[in-house]
């Protein structure tokens, strides 16, 4: 091993949230190490280069903030950006505030542990390198570890196999190929109608249907984006203060006590703008009262019928074991279209469920699919998996994994008992995937860095979440979820999509704009919940 480089902050990951924290800490003054496993910036946007990979947010509004200067000079194309022009946008902001000389890229990290006589921690990475730090910031990301499907004989097929989370940076070309798609989550979903333009044949296997919804993406106006940049301080501020960092108007209504007529002419709205935010958010009661789903996911039911041709084709892609929203509902281009073509085929794999991989292809409990190539859309170890994959321990040798065993613990998401000067941005049991995440990010991102500033100001070596506080926010996280219906789905937000992981609600759905009242608040309190030890 190396002799230990010593900074005062360490920084895992060079996504959106890793760059602004290099960034906020740079203005500091203090020394900064990001370690990068790719082999450039962007974390989720330079892995996610499959077909159709597009956000789902609309791209004025999916951009940093803290800079007027760069709102002003950067000018989206799209309304809801795809994958290059938001690779495009972070190499941009790497470039512009020259980010990149304090990443070390092809880097993973292995281990990180804290030495309670210094209070600072010891980061080792799989090449060998140490770095001392006071801070350990991890920018990991919630949907960055991927996971494959857990079949039998994965390395068995003798055709080319691609994962949607690290798709080829070249490209791949379907043309003439059968090919199989596993997974109908949002990635399939954008992949799907445009594999299905290139190959001869089309398989896609589906556990479970997705409620998906037409994105009505196009090229925006110069007007809109001029009027976007004109107002770009109050709109910001409305997205800091409104639910899910998507500021729509405040719902006062129950979609119980509205005219059918009128709620479903609601529900067109916001279905012709290709708008989430704007189905959910309608009505007081959507993501809380089964009745009152079911009239938004009957709507998206009735639009799958009225657009696949074959009755039963589309009975089979329309969800009916979870509530509208409580997985992440998905935009699409053309997705329920495709399966009118005729060289597109799907296979319900809860009636003839996947036995194996083999050499030729895909065998089910029915028949075997012969195919050139097989794509896992099979998603991700979402909000933990990217930080137990390393072996981080805090006082006494405590093991994060082995203390998440039963389900993630913070505090707000940003801080754990036991793992002092550990933050994570975006962590679980916060806003985060509920949330625009950049507005998150922002906001986690902010806070550390106004508590590191607190800290250096007022000689404290050391801030470690109570347990204390943390069981009351783990307890409230809880509360609050189990008020909705998220809970009552099998999905990545409950760790459901991973065999053997516990079931927890991972993400906190009391509003982007309440949290961050919360975090200020804790921090009026003098860093109520937190113990501070001086230097």
């Amino acid at each position: 091993m190396s002799e230990p480089q010593t900074v005062d902050a360490v920084v895992v990951g060079a996504g959106l949230s890793g760059l602004y924290q290099l960034y906020r800490l740079r203005e500091l003054g203090l020394t900064t190490r990001v370690l990068e496993t790719a082999a450039d910036v962007g974390g989720t946007w330079y892995w996610n280069r499959y077909p159709g990979a597009r956000c789902d947010v609309e791209s004025l509004s999916y951009s940093y903030s803290f800079s007027p200067e760069l709102e002003q000079e950067w000018t989206w194309t799209e309304k809801y950006p795809t994958q290059p022009e938001i690779l495009k946008y972070i190499n941009h902001v790497a470039d512009r505030f020259d980010l990149r000389r304090d990443i070390t890229f092809n880097t993973r990290v292995t281990s990180a542990a804290y030495n309670e006589a210094t209070k600072r921690w010891l980061v080792i990475t799989d090449s060998g390198d140490v770095v001392d730090a006071q801070f350990l910031i991890m920018a990991t990301g919630c949907l960055s570890a991927s996971k494959t499907p857990e079949i039998p004989g994965l390395e068995r097929f003798h055709g080319r196999t691609y994962h949607t989370g690290h798709w080829p940076h070249e490209g791949v070309d379907f043309s003439g190929q059968r090919v199989g798609v596993i997974g109908t989550g949002s990635s399939g979903i954008q992949s799907i109608p445009i594999i299905a333009e290139q190959a001869a044949d089309l398989t896609v296997f589906q556990r479970t249907p997705n409620f998906s919804m037409p994105a009505g993406n196009r090229p925006l106006s110069e007007d809109e984006v001029s009027e976007m940049k004109a107002n770009y301080r109050a709109w910001r501020e409305a997205q800091r203060t409104s639910g899910f960092g998507v500021p729509v108007p405040a719902a006062t209504r129950s979609a119980l006590e509205v005219p059918e007529d009128e709620r479903t002419a609601v529900y067109q709205d916001g279905w012709d703008r290709g708008s989430l935010v704007a189905i959910l958010a309608s009505y007081t009661d959507t993501l809380t009262d089964k009745a009152a789903n079911d009239t938004a996911a009957e709507f998206v039911r009735n639009k799958i019928r009225e657009t696949v041709k074959d009755p039963e084709l589309a009975e089979t892609l329309s969800p009916r074991s979870f509530p509208f929203g409580t997985k992440r509902p998905c935009l699409d281009t053309g997705y329920y279209d495709t399966f009118n073509r005729e060289h597109v085929h799907l296979v319900d794999v809860r009636k003839t469920p996947l036995v194996e991989v083999t050499e030729k292809g895909v065998r089910t409990s029915e028949e075997e699919y012969e195919f050139d190539a097989i794509v896992f859309a099979t998603g991700f170890d979402a909000m933990t998996g990217a930080l137990t994959a390393i072996d981080i321990r805090g006082k006494g040798g405590l093991s994060l994994k082995e203390k998440w065993g039963e389900g993630p613990r913070t505090y707000l998401g940003l801080s754990i008992a036991g793992f002092p000067n550990l933050f994570t941005i975006t962590g679980p049991l916060s806003p985060s995937v509920l949330s625009n995440m950049i507005v998150s990010i922002e906001q986690h991102v902010d806070w550390v860095t106004d508590c590191i500033v607190a800290m250096r100001e007022r000689g404290i070596a050391e801030i470690e979440a109570t347990t204390e506080a943390e069981d009351a926010w783990v307890e409230h996280v809880a509360e609050v979820g189990a008020y909705t219906l998220y809970p009552t789905a099998d999905s990545w937000y409950m760790g459901s999509n991973v065999p053997g992981k516990p079931r927890v609600f991972m993400a906190y759905i009391g509003g982007v704009g309440a949290y961050r009242q919360r975090c200020d608040q804790i921090v009026a309190n003098d860093y109520e919940g937190f113990a501070l030890t001086p230097a």
